[in-house]
């Protein structure tokens, strides 16, 4: 249960390395009653998801260090059904396809139409709405070591012994894998796994 007073709304996400762009898209993505947080960098965004709830991730795509198509990339290992939108000023078709293929959600040119990028917005949101209170949320480190480990067709018990956990814990955290990715048995979660490519090694 929400604690009284608690914000219950959307959480946006939303990256660029610009301050100036930063400020404008806040107040702007505010309208929509939604709370906003800015990341002037990848890394930093990165490291909130793992910890902090996100309804929908806003990104570049030409930043400092690691740029938007790497940062959705990472993002969807995190928080598979977390919807993102990427938006720059150098757009191309190559750069369009790179990003849908990703795992986009859409895909938006600089200089943004307003009604047309909080259109985007409003529909991303609304999209990511799930029945299950888990669905979507992000992977836990822990959740992802139990995942690799039951792709390798460990038992319950031979997980417990190698992440030196309990067998309670361990069938928690598959019970919470399974609700994130919307499965509800061992073979629909191998098969969407490998569809999110979370089978691949990380930083691939």
């Amino acid at each position: 249960m929400a604690a009284v007073g608690a914000y219950t709304g959307p959480r946006i996400f939303f990256v660029d390395d610009e301050a100036g762009v930063r400020k404008a898209m806040t107040k702007t993505l505010e309208r929509l009653g939604s709370k906003v947080s800015c990341f002037a960098g990848a890394s930093d965004c990165l490291e909130r998801l793992r910890s902090k709830r996100c309804d929908l991730l806003i990104t570049d795509v030409k930043m400092p260090g690691m740029d938007g198509i790497k940062l959705l990339t990472e993002a969807k290992r995190v928080a598979p059904w977390l919807p993102v939108l990427v938006i720059t000023g150098y757009a191309d078709v190559p750069m369009a396809v790179r990003a849908l293929k990703a795992g986009a959600t859409d895909f938006i040119e600089k200089p943004l139409n307003r009604k047309r990028f909080l259109s985007a917005v409003e529909a991303a949101l609304q999209r990511n709405s799930p029945p299950d209170r888990l669905l979507g949320r992000a992977i836990t480190r822990m959740e992802m070591a139990t995942l690799r480990l039951v792709l390798e067709g460990k038992s319950n018990r031979e997980i417990a012994y190698s992440l030196h956990r309990s067998i309670r814990t361990i069938e928690a955290h598959r019970n919470h894998l399974m609700r994130k990715l919307g499965v509800d048995n061992i073979v629909a979660l191998v098969r969407r796994a490998a569809d999110l490519r979370l089978t691949e090694p990380l930083g691939k």
